[in-house]
């Protein structure tokens, strides 16, 4: 693996937007393990995840990877549970959302790996439009990922 502008990888924090009360909400690991909020409060939870560059695929492309990265080389995302997925086996929910890292800029990420820089975060709704969990692929919720301190 190559050193690119200062480092092989980044920080990136996913934040759910207004979970749905009484939800348990959890980062799904790439083997199917789960990992806890970094932070959370009532009308928030954030999850941390550091993301590492690959080999650069053939069509110049940067090669996402990481525990929490799923999906081929070319349709990167992380997926977010919840209710039973998410550990919570008393819950009538069972649902994952994905969340695509497609939309990163290279040079959002080039940024992202210099000391310092902070990190990359993208935030979605916390409930679908039936009233529960967020599920299926969901947009991030002002349609960018952003370099935050």
């Amino acid at each position: 693996m190559t050193k690119l502008n200062g480092g092989t990888s980044f920080r990136l924090r996913v934040t759910v937007e207004n979970p749905v009360a009484d939800v348990v909400y959890a980062l799904q690991r790439r083997d199917g393990g789960l990992d806890t909020p970094t932070l959370a409060s009532a009308n928030q939870i954030s999850f941390d995840a550091v993301i590492r560059i690959g080999l650069m695929r053939t069509d110049g492309r940067l090669n996402l990877q990481g525990e929490f990265v799923s999906g081929q080389s070319t349709d990167r995302f992380i997926y977010v549970n919840s209710g039973q997925r998410a550990g919570q086996l008393d819950s009538c929910w069972d649902r994952r959302a994905k969340v695509k890292l497609s939309s990163l800029s290279m040079d959002l990420i080039y940024t992202a790996m210099q000391p310092g820089s902070g990190r990359v975060e993208g935030r979605i709704s916390g409930s679908a439009p039936d009233g529960g969990p967020c599920c299926a692929t969901v947009n991030l919720t002002d349609s960018r990922w952003l370099l935050v301190g």
